[in-house]
């Protein structure tokens, strides 16, 4: 499995004609998610450059929903050897849950290349992220699985809604990585009024308390990152988790400064790099052409959410899954 540096090497396109991916895959049972084949209605974010094959697979294996983004596979063989890990690795669980998050964005070069390996694989749920879902939709409608869509307001979710995804992320305020403004209390309510899909609230939840919590506001399940970047079988290296259990709440910091879109940083990291306070605004824009290119200014920044305080220590998934079942149980 690729590290974290290797991650970063440059993204490589490849030529559908020459490029040898092995057998076709045998298609799957994927009919979309199933929330009643959860422990907990809890979806392990896609989180980049944290999320692989064995996070996907131990939280698949632990009763949650798996998930990982396929830009954090290096090249396009590196993506095809990763979804065959996968599939392998939850060949004898009775009904895995698992999506894919794909960037849809018009400069994004392994677009249509990663779109055919879906129809291939037959991830239950393909989350769009940073374009629309109708880009999508026919082919994961094709196989029987359903198209989520990562939004961070309600005009985004409106015209989500409007293309046809079958769910919706919500990000709201606090989530890590690239975060939302809004509040889940007022999301929640504003996008119920028009969707009656699935909804998916993430935004520093780390607690199985706080699974009950989005449930209770209206949504279906939980989104939830930054308590397994500490999870054993994430990428993280071990700078990366140092941070994560040194960190609380007033250790992360929003700012579009670093990509050009508002992302939640370790302020220990965004420290270690010289950004000062002063610097820490909104600039540009971000270009998604090639995300492990060398000259990416996140490459020695590391993201986390607001919910970075319940890491005390580095676990497996599927500790931290029992705990988090534990608090959703007895708060039910």
């Amino acid at each position: 499995m690729p590290n974290n540096e290797e991650l970063r090497e440059n993204t490589m396109t490849p030529n559908l004609a020459t490029v040898s991916v092995g057998p076709t895959p045998t298609p799957t049972r994927a009919k979309g998610l199933d929330l009643g084949a959860l422990r907990v209605p809890v979806m392990v974010a896609p989180m980049f450059l944290v999320s692989g094959p064995e996070l996907v697979i131990e939280s698949c294996r632990a009763g949650l929903a798996g998930s990982f983004p396929t830009q954090n596979a290096r090249t396009y063989e590196d993506l095809v050897t990763w979804l065959d890990t996968i599939r392998e690795g939850i060949s004898e669980l009775e009904k895995p849950q698992w999506a894919v998050s794909q960037i849809a964005h018009r400069t994004y070069d392994r677009f249509a290349a990663e779109l055919e390996l879906m129809t291939e694989y037959q991830p239950d749920v393909v989350i769009t992220a940073l374009g629309s879902p109708s880009r999508v939709l026919d082919q994961i409608h094709g196989y029987g699985g359903q198209v989520f869509a990562d939004v961070m307001s309600v005009e985004h979710a409106r015209k989500a809604a409007d293309a046809g995804a079958d769910g919706l992320v919500l990000v709201c305020h606090g989530a890590g990585g690239h975060t939302g403004r809004l509040s889940p209390f007022a999301f929640v309510d504003e996008v119920r009024e028009f969707f009656d899909g699935t909804l998916v609230v993430g935004g520093a939840i780390s607690t199985g308390r706080g699974v009950r919590a989005v449930q209770a506001l209206g949504a279906d399940m939980a989104y939830m990152g930054t308590r397994f970047i500490g999870a054993e079988e994430s990428l993280a290296n071990e700078k990366y988790r140092n941070m994560l259990v040194n960190a609380g709440i007033s250790g992360v910091t929003a700012t579009a400064a670093v990509t050009g879109v508002l992302c939640s940083w370790l302020n220990e990291s965004l420290d270690e790099v010289g950004f000062a306070p002063e610097q820490l605004a909104e600039r540009g824009k971000i270009d998604f052409s090639n995300p492990h290119g060398e000259n990416k200014p996140w490459k020695n920044i590391f993201g986390a959410g607001q919910g970075v305080g319940q890491i005390d220590r580095i676990a497996p998934v599927a500790e931290i899954a029992a705990s988090i079942a534990a608090e959703y149980q007895a708060t039910g």
